[in-house]
């Protein structure tokens, strides 16, 4: 069989995207696995990078004069990994490298038949909301893009913004892969009262999610919001809930797992996905839970972030509001009815086996099959 690595600097058991390559891979090829954590598949030779090493370039001296390779191989995660891999230089066939931190040592694994690079951000801004990181990992994060992908064979990302700036800026072709949800077979749920919206997530500030309570507090009778967010900066979510209490109509639920989310996502009318482009990434997002919406059989609301726009517009499974504030998210709010929800339901059970994980990992199939049979 082909031996196929795959790698990266993620816990793999908690990483939706490379567990979806694991599942996709492991009964075909011979598949090693490294990374954080646990064994991701029963399948496969996993080899797990030691808790608490960091995959993140800390060191100033090599930062601030631009020894980009020496901060590369300073990382503990990165140093971890070389003596893992060491007897694997050269003996591997193919290495599927997650993410541009993964891409130097995937090249020096020097695979017989190539590197397939997955990005899941555009490296290069991917926090361009902090001052500190633009100055000093940004060129860091170009160093990496423009030296090591016009070396791998193949590419793919997350969403057609990211694949169009990967091709302008590093002249590499991208194909896409979105984080779509596995196909679920359900119908959907009619419209009641009220009508139930959702938004579920990571909490952060530059998300502005405060838009959404801001929203409701002004906004039409007979619409509820719920959000289940996973806490990611200290303070967000006490914020959150404070603004909200004064809004009866806005409740906080306790996240769920991953397996149970597109049946909880099914119990809600409307899944509010909104973002402000206040970074190039969250612009031109195609988020997990726009694809877990879909399977759930449930409307969406979007804001004008292109690629999401686009999409709700192509398949006509819910609303694009005109911005991302409160008063965008209240116009868009006040031309909902039942039936018309209903409509984007079932819009959205049309869609659901085109926008599924199933048809979506296509182009990872095609990608590692080439490369593969290059031998």
């Amino acid at each position: 069989m082909t031996s196929l690595m795959i790698l990266s600097f993620s816990e793999l058991v908690r990483d939706p995207r490379v567990q979806r390559q694991i599942d996709l891979f492991a009964p075909r090829y011979e598949v090693t696995t490294v990374g954080f954590g646990p064994s991701p598949h029963p399948a496969v030779r996993h080899l797990e990078l030691p808790a608490g090493t960091r995959a993140w370039p800390s060191s100033k001296p090599h930062l601030l004069t631009g020894r980009y390779r020496g901060a590369y191989w300073a990382m503990s995660a990165v140093q971890a990994a070389h003596a893992l891999l060491a007897e694997h230089v050269g003996r591997t066939d193919v290495v599927l490298a997650n993410d541009v931190n993964t891409l130097p040592l995937a090249l020096w694994l020097a695979p017989r038949r190539g590197v397939h690079a997955d990005l899941h951000e555009y490296a290069p801004r991917e926090k361009e909301h902090v001052r500190t990181w633009r100055w000093f990992i940004a060129p860091y994060q170009r160093w990496i893009c423009r030296t090591c992908l016009p070396q791998v064979a193949s590419a793919t990302t997350v969403s057609p913004g990211l694949a169009a700036e990967y091709e302008r800026e590093f002249g590499v072709p991208m194909r896409i892969v979105t984080n779509a949800a596995a196909f679920e077979e359900r119908a959907p749920r009619p419209t009641g009262t009220p009508l139930r919206l959702l938004h579920s997530g990571v909490a952060r500030a530059n998300r502005r999610l405060e838009s959404m309570i801001d929203a409701l507090a002004d906004g039409p009778d007979g619409i509820t919001l719920d959000l289940m967010l996973v806490p990611s900066e200290p303070g967000c979510i006490e914020r959150l809930q404070e603004r909200a209490a004064s809004v009866p109509a806005v409740r906080f639920r306790d996240p769920v797992p991953y397996a149970q989310l597109v049946g909880t996502v099914a119990e809600y009318d409307m899944s509010l996905v909104v973002f402000p482009a206040t970074t190039f990434n969250l612009e031109h997002s195609l988020p997990n839970k726009l694809f877990e919406a879909v399977q759930a059989r449930t409307g969406v609301i979007v804001g004008p972030s292109p690629d999401m726009a686009a999409l709700v517009r192509e398949h006509g499974i819910g609303v694009v509001a005109d911005g991302a504030d409160a008063a965008s998210l209240r116009t868009a709010l006040a031309q909902l009815d039942a039936a018309r929800v209903d409509a984007f339901k079932q819009a959205a059970h049309e869609a659901a086996p085109a926008l599924s994980a199933e048809r979506q990992i296509i182009a990872w199939d095609e990608a590692i099959t080439a490369l593969a049979d290059r031998g």
